[in-house]
């Protein structure tokens, strides 16, 4: 029975592994995609502002244009994707051979190669990693520069070669295929019971997997034929999420009530779809309201021709009409109306009478974290240490670099970086010690400390790397272990140099050397602010707020946003995003110290780095652990990493930490947070 759980288990991650590295590849791009979208709407010959010039069309002299439309979709995008394809794989350098590969696909057929470029850029990027491995330790010195690029070029030509012969007639091949099997569906009357498949992969979180991986490439090519495409709306319609969380609303009963109308709002019109997620596992039966809005809307679209010029990311209302072009906003409207009410009257028959509280909420949305491949309730307890991987192998072999990683690489990981920064130093350690976002973990990664419900996705970016999984990131007692551990690496090696005579591998370094060591790998971080950029433009007194009453996580999540849009560092649409990161993994990072801040693709959302500072004395529970100090971040560039560095050093210790938790004086914080 337990084989046989693991192995569903282990199936499930291996699929949103996949969807994930799918998505990974086309939602970076996704505002280049929204471009061209908007560039085809407004001026292909039947776009709003005909223009021959740049919709690459016939003029009324009878000359055709080449346009902005045609480039874009025939290149543009096919390369954008395969670089970031190959950089997921093998940072920049996997990047350009992605594109590089990409161009034989893109120019040995005649249609938008999207697929292709989805193979090519990862492929490239896996082959030139191997080489790179397979050569790391063989190139003699002085040569580096010279192999790495002729590397580069020999094999990126052979597969851009291999791409031109070889995969991009396969590739063209299985696209009429799909395109063929997507006809005989809407001839047969048939494509709305793809919602029995879209609906439930909602749910299991792989809804940026089929609308961004699978949906978003199908519809860019239609798109180019027919000026529109409904595969846009098969996933990002909301009106199934709408009408379940809207019967919520209007027929449970008890606490779960109130909560209905503000995740309507947060999704319907911002475009967070996963917030109505927990709703439908709390009671599944509700699969069969979402599936039958999602069919009755795609029926709509199919009878009245509707669709979008571009992918709707957010799935947000707005979002979706900006996109429609001018004849099809009464079927997208009809859609969502049509798929929202459906949704609705089977909700209502399933919810009429439920009794439902916020603990059962809370419980479905640990569900729902536990799908996405949050925190599981079934999995191991953390130890008191902090830690859930050993350590004691970690100076083993040489330690050069320390990366901490989050989500974003600009709040949590970025606190624990400078904590354990100082600590390097403190021990004399030749180490960098650097932060950035899981999907940017460099391939020199030695260690990587990742929150525990992260660490697969970081294990599986840089698996050469040794992987330390923590529970927070501030104050935890793990870290001394770890520099106990490096010290104990760092000193074997010299002492057997010392018997032998011979010159070790990693070499300590004394005194100045030290000092001057740990200021240049602190320097881009710590040092970051902007030249003549004072640190009250990030955090200003006026944003220290004291003594609130205590409020749930959300609202406390969603005023300091609210603060962050009324001082202007962000758009009023980074505030779901806020609360979305909270769904993905939760700020809380130790010591009574919460830092909400968006998602990654809500970075656009940032005006200026900017930090506000609210004190509850009496505690908000963050999903178990309670913070008595919640500290809202918006961070563009590096401008915020000084009053971060603060920030961090002002509470990885303890008491400072509940000092300032129970202060009376906002100059306290001010002066401990920007060093005043």
């Amino acid at each position: 029975m337990t084989t046989s759980t693991d192995s569903r288990s282990g199936g499930k991650d291996a699929v949103q592994r996949f969807g994930r590295f799918l998505s990974a590849m086309v939602m970076p791009n996704i505002g280049a995609f929204i471009a061209w979208g908007l560039i085809t709407a407004l001026f292909i010959k039947t776009g709003w502002l005909p223009n021959p010039l740049l919709g690459g069309f016939e003029d009324a002299a009878g000359q055709t244009h080449t346009g902005l439309v045609g480039p874009m979709i025939t290149y543009l995008l096919p390369l954008l994707i395969a670089y970031s394809g190959g950089k997921l794989v093998a940072d920049h350098r996997g990047g350009v051979l992605g594109a590089i590969a990409a161009m034989g696909v893109i120019v040995g057929t005649d249609i938008p190669m999207f697929i292709g470029a989805m193979i090519m850029g990862p492929l490239a990027g896996w082959v030139i990693k191997q080489f790179d491995r397979a050569v790391q330790h063989r190139i003699p010195a002085g040569f580096e520069m010279l192999i790495n690029n002729f590397s580069a070029g020999i094999i990126g030509a052979l597969l851009a070669i291999l791409g031109f012969y070889a995969i991009g007639p396969v590739v063209e091949g299985f696209s009429a295929l799909i395109s063929g099997g997507v006809q005989w569906l809407v001839s047969a009357g048939l494509l709305p019971l793809v919602s029995l498949f879209i609906e439930p992969g909602k749910i299991l979180f792989l809804n940026n997997a089929i609308n961004h991986g699978i949906l978003t490439p199908l519809g860019t090519q239609q798109v180019a034929e027919a000026g529109k495409s409904l595969y846009f709306l098969l996933e990002a319609n909301p009106g199934p999420g709408l009408g379940v969380l809207l019967a919520y609303w209007a027929f449970a009963k008890g606490t779960i009530k109130a909560s209905a109308p503000g995740a309507a709002i947060i999704h319907f019109l911002g475009g967070i779809h996963e917030i109505y997620f927990p709703y439908v596992l709390m009671r599944p039966a509700l699969l069969l309201a979402v599936i039958a809005g999602g069919m009755a809307g795609i029926a709509t679209l199919v009878a009245l021709g509707g669709g979008l010029v571009s992918a709707a990311s957010p799935g947000s209302i707005f979002a979706i009409l900006a996109l429609t072009p001018r004849d099809a906003f009464l079927a997208n409207i009809l859609a969502v109306v049509v798929a929202a009410a459906v949704s609705f009257a089977i909700s209502a028959l399933i919810l009429r009478g439920a009794t439902y509280t916020e603990d059962d909420l809370a419980a479905a949305q640990s569900g729902s974290k536990a799908m996405k491949g949050g925190p599981a309730a079934s999995a191991p307890a953390v130890a008191s240490s902090g830690v859930t991987t050993d350590v004691s192998d970690l100076g083993a072999r040489p330690v050069r670099k320390v990366v901490f990683a989050c989500d974003a690489g600009m709040g949590s990981s970025a606190m624990g970086a400078t904590g354990f920064r100082k600590k390097v130093q403190a021990a004399g350690l030749p180490i960098e010690v650097t932060n950035t976002s899981i999907e940017n973990i460099p391939a020199d990664a030695d260690i990587v400390v990742t929150q525990q419900n992260l660490t697969s996705r970081a294990r599986s970016k840089q698996p050469g790397a040794q992987h330390v999984s923590i529970d927070n990131f501030v104050g935890n007692p793990i870290y001394d272990r770890m520099i106990d551990e490096l010290k104990a690496g760092v000193a074997a090696p010299v002492a057997a140099a010392a018997v032998s005579g011979a010159q070790p591998a990693v070499q300590v370094v004394q005194g100045e050397q030290v000092a001057q060591a740990a200021s240049a790998v602190a320097a881009p971080q710590a040092t970051a602010a902007q030249p003549g950029r004072e640190p009250s433009s990030v955090l200003r007194r006026e944003n220290i707020r004291l003594g609130l009453s205590s409020e749930s996580r959300d609202e406390a999540v969603r005023r300091a946003g609210e603060m962050l849009v009324a001082s202007g560092y962000v758009d009023p649409e980074y505030v779901p995003a806020m609360l979305q990161r909270e769904e993905v993994v939760s700020t809380y990072i130790g010591n009574g110290v919460a830092i909400p801040h968006g998602v990654d693709e809500a970075k656009a959302r940032i005006k200026s780095s900017g930090i506000v500072v609210n004190q509850y004395p009496q505690g908000v529970d963050f999903d178990g652990q309670t913070a008595y100090l919640v500290i809202g971040i918006a961070g563009q560039g590096g401008d915020h990493m000084e009053i971060l560095a603060n920030i961090a050093g002002a509470l990885e210790d303890e008491q400072t930490a509940a000092h300032l938790a129970r202060t009376a004086d906002p100059d306290e914080i001010y002066r401990a947070f920007t060093g005043a």
